[in-house]
């Protein structure tokens, strides 16, 4: 991701405000949630890998669109391309990764390897972002996507070299797809009550560390921080994701389920508040934390979701999360991006910090009435 440091300048470059990033992005989470469900189910039925390359077919796609645009429009579509390939490889890369090890009877690894695949990709994307944002960018923020076109397009290469497990396909039938997609949903939502309030909870959390990654690019520009240094700083954010990431395994393994999440909503939510009250240079010491968290926090609710979930739904259910977090922030990023641009920052952090605290804490007090070891 050579361009994510420097994507808020780019726009701005090409004459967008912040509500005009939020809008993309809201409509971008919009083609995901829209797709999610659905390609979940056709990498249940066709298989894991044939989705994860329509997913970077269609991500390389929309790095030529990107790269060959000058506006609101051709971001836009961009964006839709993006999105129909993010849904596509969300869900089915942790189901692929999960039932690999289901069938090599090693799913206590999960959480260990998930985490060292998270670590892995921060690490690729801090170097990215030093790469893209310092050295890519001194005639024009457009620069890096060009490289990114190649890197994508490698994606692609590489997927092809994915090995599916051979007995974790839904066997399809004679039954119509949206039936099943029905069975699924009544299951996660109705019969599995614990699998329900893990997907709430991980998606609520999920949705505001999405949310903080947005508002980061817009907070160094409100510090004045030359955009020469993003990929700086936002290589310094993504290596504290790739550390704690990578030992995620060993700190779910010394601490309690339980407290384990709850201490996922104070220190997200918190660092929220303590922007709200605090934006100067020393608050990125903040943003770095809230990194940390996400690092940890990630690959631990991934776990504690597919502990409940039975295997030849596992990609559906995953894209379940994913449609939520999708959904949740397609309604509230305009609105955030709104009270940004008409009020200033900090409202627009307060608003998303109170905002997550409600439904996380809610959620999270019924699921700590339940059980939270495995069914199956």
């Amino acid at each position: 991701m050579l361009f994510m440091p420097i994507i808020w300048l780019f726009y701005k470059e090409n004459g967008l405000s912040i509500k005009d990033l939020f809008i993309i992005q809201s409509i971008y989470s919009i083609t995901i949630a829209i797709i999610e469900i659905p390609s979940g189910y056709v990498a249940d039925v066709l298989g894991r890998k044939n989705s994860i390359l329509i997913g970077t077919f269609f991500g390389t796609l929309g790095m030529i669109v990107y790269a060959t645009s000058f506006g609101f429009e051709g971001f836009l579509i961009a964006a839709l391309c993006l999105g129909i390939g993010q849904s596509f490889i969300s869900g089915s890369d942790t189901a692929l990764m999960y039932d690999s090890l289901l069938e090599l009877d090693r799913t206590k690894d999960f959480i260990k390897l998930e985490g060292r695949t998270i670590s892995m990709g921060n690490f690729a994307e801090a170097l990215a972002g030093f790469i893209g944002a310092y050295f890519l960018t001194q005639s024009t923020y457009r620069t890096p996507f060009y490289y990114q076109i190649g890197i994508a397009f490698v994606g692609f290469l590489i997927a092809l070299t994915l090995v599916e497990p051979s007995s974790q396909k839904m066997d399809n039938g004679k039954s119509k797809p949206w039936k099943n997609i029905k069975k699924i949903i009544h299951y996660s939502f109705v019969e599995n009550t614990t699998l329900r309030l893990c997907i709430l909870y991980s998606s609520v959390m999920g949705t505001a560390t999405l949310t903080i990654a947005w508002f980061s690019q817009p907070l160094l520009d409100y510090l004045a921080i030359d955009g020469k240094y993003n990929g700086i700083i936002f290589g310094i954010l993504n290596l504290g994701v790739a550390a704690t990431a990578y030992f995620a395994h060993l700190i779910e393994n010394k601490i309690r389920t339980k407290t384990v999440l709850i201490s996922i909503l104070i220190l997200i939510c918190g660092s929220y508040f303590i922007l709200f009250q605090h934006l100067a240079l020393w608050s990125l010491g903040i943003l770095l934390l809230f990194y940390l968290v996400r690092g940890i926090a990630t690959p631990i609710l991934r776990d504690y979701q597919n502990r409940f979930t039975p295997s030849e739904m596992r990609a559906t259910v995953m894209s379940i999360r994913s449609f939520i977090i999708r959904t949740l922030f397609a309604i509230v990023s305009p609105t955030i991006g709104y009270v940004a641009d008409v009020y200033n920052l900090q409202q627009a952090i307060l608003l998303s910090g109170i905002l997550f605290l409600i439904l996380g804490g809610i959620t999270l007090f019924f699921l700590l009435q339940k059980s939270l070891d495995p069914i199956n």
